[in-house]
Parts: structure tokens; sequence; C-alpha cells
């Protein structure tokens, strides 16, 4: 079983089928309160790392308290002597008495010495915040019934209130959903590691088998006998379109649309299809999906938009957490690997990061082309470099247009 948290220093349960703790499908990225080129409007609930390279951008989130800022610079006071985080709760300086350093060293040989109350040469609020959710994390995923919210908090030394926003600010979904599931993961690996439907019921920690089947449907989209046997019988109707990108194929469940390819021609399209889903009943023509398919192409053509298009997403718990952090990247932004592992707070994770980009089906509609490798290299693209670019192209010039 893959670890979920990968930043965590240890599992707490010898268990292999127990997953270490993650995000639950929602990225734990902070919300953004930058704007996006050209737009001048915010963009409520994104998450891209911000971008902090001129003094305009750093006064923003000095203004702002930005804690996504902390550790990018630090800013120094001249009429203080003082030099502070971002995020610093202290009064706000006057803009001609403040100096940025891209690090503690440089504000220190700049003569200033370090603000008492945040600072910034020690741990940050940010980390503090981050520490404790992931020993909260630690917590449900040992549990094998919904822990208590109220032990939770006080476990943190939290309110159970403020304990509650903070982890679903952190981690990205709430305590209870989180826990929901990191137990459906568990139940997966039981099932493949089981010989029996019933044997995989206890040992994922249910006590009845209702209980199981009714969480095994929201949580494997097919019974687990299904699941088993690698979607064996699963229908999954496919259709597919020219765009300007070449051809795009759109495949959905009852649920909603699972895979979206781009591809040189349909024939290639259907072998990945066939690749994903081995096991399904594939079924060709356009019946039912044409709206979804024209909705589809119109992303392709002006990416960015906002689509309301039902999604059957499937993955672990740690690549639905990567995948949802992309969705909250302004169209026409990008974040590196590293900065997308950090923001969901597996800074150590950038591997997995990469490898959750890379094994996204959803093109477009989860926008792995905005993630990039430090510096902007454009690389690592599942359906092509090119289209990542010429995809990147269209929404920052949407964007300026705008």
């Amino acid at each position: 079983m893959h670890t979920l948290l990968l930043s965590m220093p240890r599992k707490l349960t010898d268990r292999s089928t127990a997953p270490a703790a993650s995000n639950a499908g929602t990225a734990g990225v902070p919300r953004a309160t930058e704007k996006r080129a050209g737009r001048g409007s915010e963009v409520p609930g994104s998450a891209a790392p911000g971008s902090y390279a001129t003094d305009d951008a750093r006064w923003e989130a000095v203004t702002g308290r930005d804690a996504r800022a902390d550790g990018r610079f630090v800013y120094s006071v001249s009429s203080t002597g003082v030099y502070c985080r971002p995020s610093c709760a202290s009064r706000q300086p006057r803009r001609e008495n403040v100096r940025f350093h891209e690090n503690c060293a440089a504000a220190e040989a700049a003569g200033f010495r370090a603000c008492k109350r945040c600072q910034p040469n020690g741990v940050s609020p940010a980390d503090l915040d981050a520490a404790r959710m992931a020993e909260a994390c630690r917590r449900i995923e040992a549990a094998e019934t919904p822990p208590n919210p109220v032990e939770l908090a006080r476990a943190a030394g939290l309110s159970r209130f403020h304990f509650h926003r903070l982890f679903k600010r952190v981690v990205g979904v709430t305590p209870g959903q989180f826990f929901a599931r990191t137990r459906a993961e568990r139940m997966k690996e039981e099932l493949r590691r089981s010989s029996t439907v019933t044997q995989a019921i206890y040992d994922a920690g249910f006590q009845s088998s209702s209980r199981f089947y009714d969480a095994s449907d929201k949580a494997l989209g097919m019974t687990p006998t299904q699941f088993r046997d690698g979607g064996a019988g699963l229908a999954v109707r496919y259709a597919t379109a020219p765009c300007s990108l070449g051809y795009v194929l759109v495949a959905a469940t009852e649920r909603g649309i699972c895979a979206v390819f781009l591809g040189d021609t349909p024939h290639s399209l259907e072998a990945q299809l066939r690749e994903e889903f081995p096991r399904a009943l594939l079924q060709a023509g356009a019946a039912g999906l044409s709206d979804w398919l024209r909705a589809v192409v119109k992303e392709v053509e002006r990416p960015g938009g906002k689509f309301q298009l039902p999604l059957d997403v499937r993955g672990t718990v740690f690549q639905q957490r990567v995948w949802e952090a992309l969705r909250r990247i302004p169209a026409g932004e990008t974040a590196t690997y590293s900065e997308i592992a950090a923001a969901i707070g597996a800074p150590s994770a950038v591997r997995a990061v990469a490898s959750a980009c890379a094994s996204n089906r959803l093109a477009v509609l989860v926008p792995c082309h905005r993630a990039v490798r430090i510096g902007g290299a454009l690389s690592g693209y599942r359906w092509g470099v090119e289209r990542k670019k010429t995809l990147l192209q269209r929404e920052r010039t949407d964007g300026s247009a705008g």
C-alpha cells in the first residue's frame, strides 16, 4: 500500500493494509488570494502557490498577511530594525520603510534582527499547523471507527471548531470525509488481498456486511465482486470527436465522466481506454454523451472555464488529493511539483505528486498541464508536451484578453 502522506515520518500501524494519512480527494491547498493575470479579480478557493518575484507582489503578500509566502522571502522595517514573515500579525508598516530579502540570512546581513512575534528564523505557524494536522491524520488512519472530533481537537490542543476549520484548510476535507476515504483505501486493499469478500469485510474493520456494501458502493463505484475482478461487467460508454489538438475521447460510467484522453487518432484513444479499463464493458457511441463531449471539446479549445460536469474520479486517496490541488490552480498559472507537494502538506512527496499527475485520466478537466518542473520546464505531460504548451498558451491568452 502506498504511503499517502509521504512526508510523515512514520505510520501509526504495522498493518500493511492500513493507508497512511493523506487528503481524501480534495486538495488541502490554502485559499489563494492572488489575481489571475490581466483579469483583475480574485479567484476564490484557488490553490496555486503564489509568485513573489516582484516587490509589488511581495508587498501585496505582506498587506494580505499571506501565509503561503512564508519561506519565500522576508521583509524588514527600517523604523523598527526587525525583519518578519509575510504573514506576521504585527502592525502593518509604511511601504517606504519596507525592504524585501530573499531569506533570513540576507536580512540579518543587512543589519536587521528577527521579529519576536512571528519568529521568521524559527518554525513557522504554517509548519506547526501542518504538524498538528499530520498527527490528527495518523490518529484517524489508525482508527477502526470514526474518531470523536472533540478528542481529536483536544489532542491537537485546539477548540473543536478551530480544529475543524484548520483540518479542512490544511488537509482539504473534513475529518469525517478523511476517515471515510481512508477506510475506502483500506477496503480496496483488503479486496485485493483477501481470498473472499467476506474476509475482506472483517479485515477492513467493518462490523457488518450491510455497512461494507453501502460503503463500497460509494467508494468503488461498483460492487466488491466487480472490483476484485478488475471492473468486470462495469459499463463504460465512450465517444470521440476531432479538436484542434487532434482528437478527444470522453468516457463515462453511470456516475459521471471517468476518462478524457487526447491523441492523434480515435483508434489510439480507444486503445488507451482498453488499457485503463481492461475488463469493463466498453460501449462506443455518443448516445447520451453528446452534451458532455461538446463541453469537453469546448474546454480543450478554451481551457480554464467553469464546467459543471459530473466526474467519476478513481484513484488512491493521495492521487485524488493531488488532482484536486491541480483543479485549484488558476487558469494560466502553473505550479512546480515541489510547490504542489508542499501545498498539500507532503513536501517530501515530489515524485509521488509527479506520478499522480502522470496517472491522471481526465485531461483538461483535471488540469495536470499546469504542473511544471522547477524553472517552468514543460515536461512530463501524458498527452504530449506540445499539447501542454498549447493549453497553457490558450489559458494565458484568454486571461490577458479578459
